[in-house]
């Protein structure tokens, strides 16, 4: 091996690399699975941004309703997808198996099933406003319906994601586990 005084070590002409220790495959999935989610998360937060300045903006009566239009249902349970994020960040560091399922399971509960029932509850005016042309809530002179779907279509696909990462981290984790208990 070189060292930082001169030549390489006696006795090797650094063809032995084959044999030098590899991190394995579970440690190199874990690390790039966390960085995915970390990656999410943050795009995340920048949509749950957009969404909790809708609804303080139409609740607090800071601009007129014709500018920013009054919240969907769907928009108050989705101000809880947050809660998913911050335990799934306090699972990483440990690799904390149980934080990371609970972070998950109310990813769906909180995240996802907000964003369906939201598509449902929209799907009227969607339809009102493809057929007719008409649409009657507005956000900066956009229809809101078309902004929220397209706001809807982003946080599907991240928490989707977050989702998948997630799963391939879980995995990960439980590989380790089992293979620490065999030895």
């Amino acid at each position: 091996m070189a060292s930082r005084a001169g030549p390489r070590a006696a006795g090797t002409d650094g063809s032995d690399f084959k044999l030098r220790e590899k991190v394995t495959s579970h440690y190199q999935m874990s690390a790039s699975s966390k960085s995915e989610i970390k990656k999410l998360t943050v795009v995340h937060f920048f949509i749950w941004i957009l969404v909790a300045a809708q609804v303080a903006v139409s609740h607090l009566n800071l601009v007129s309703h014709d500018l920013v239009a009054m919240p969907y249902q769907w928009e108050y349970p989705y101000l809880l997808s947050l809660l998913p994020s911050f335990i799934g960040a306090l699972a990483m560091p440990k690799s904390n198996i149980s934080y990371l399922v609970i972070s998950m399971i109310s990813a769906g509960l909180f995240s996802v099933a907000p964003l369906i029932f939201g598509a449902m509850e929209m799907f009227p005016l969607a339809q009102q406003l493809y057929r007719h042309g008409k649409a009657y809530r507005f956000i900066f002179g956009f229809s809101a319906v078309s902004v929220m779907y397209l706001l809807m279509v982003i946080a599907i696909q991240v928490h989707a994601w977050q989702i998948y990462y997630s799963k391939k981290l879980l995995d990960a984790w439980f590989n380790s586990t089992q293979e620490k208990k065999k030895k």
